[in-house]
């Protein structure tokens, strides 16, 4: 963890949390504290300072005596695990606009990537894509994945330029010690057809996504299991 935050620092990135009418802080690096949520980072990866503040842009640090007697602990990964877990990420406005330019990157990317023009087979260009999202009125929720609202925006795109996906059919099956990581995963970002429980604790399941997904959908799972996902 970093240490101490200069109080002259305004923009900060936060994690917050209010308990018992009292807030609480930690600065926080966004990217690495969504990627916590998700359980693919290191709490000392999201942290910019050591303690928990009740105003963190004036540097008003909370006693141990307060922790304690809200959160039941003194020790400030605790506290700042259940701030990062049940509390709200704040954003400064540079970070959610950079964040919201670089998603509006990723769906265009992945429509040109997935989807073609029924008529001709060919994908559709970028800025083709860029003017029906417009022309639609199609916007992402940024509280989302890209991948998790992939399905809805090509649906409503559909009455704007004619697009077709080419779908695939995966079977996987994850070993027991990582389902966890792994059943979140694919639940966002695939439709799930069956699943099933086998008597070794793994998990197998069959899978349909977009054609132009699969190979990044496996290149993730294999990061997630060190290897270990079979796939049919």
């Amino acid at each position: 963890m970093a240490g101490e935050i200069s109080q002259n620092k305004v923009k900060l990135n936060l994690a917050r949390i209010k308990k018992f009418g009292k807030t609480f802080e930690i600065p926080i690096d966004p990217d690495k504290a969504l990627l916590y949520k998700k359980g693919e980072a290191d709490l000392r990866e999201v942290l910019m300072a050591d303690d928990i503040y009740s105003d963190a842009k004036k540097g008003q640090i909370v006693s141990s005596a307060e922790l304690e007697e809200v959160f039941e602990t003194s020790d400030v990964k605790k506290v700042a695990d259940q701030i990062l877990m049940k509390g709200e990420i704040q954003l400064t406005s540079e970070h959610r606009s950079a964040e919201r330019e670089q998603k509006l990157k990723k769906l265009v990317h992945m429509i040109n990537k997935n989807a073609c023009d029924p008529k001709t087979g060919l994908p559709h260009p970028v800025t083709r894509i860029e003017l029906a999202l417009e022309q639609g009125k199609i916007h992402l929720d940024y509280n989302k994945t890209v991948e998790e609202q992939f399905a809805e925006i090509i649906s409503k795109l559909r009455p704007i330029i004619p697009i077709s996906i080419e779908k695939k059919k995966l079977t996987i099956t994850v070993p027991g010690q990582f389902t966890g990581k792994a059943y979140g995963y694919v639940k966002q970002n695939s439709t799930m057809l069956k699943d099933d429980w086998l008597g070794d604790g793994s998990w197998k399941v069959t899978v349909e996504l977009a054609a132009g997904m699969v190979q990044d959908f496996i290149d993730a799972l294999n990061g997630m299991t060190q290897g270990q996902v079979r796939v049919e």
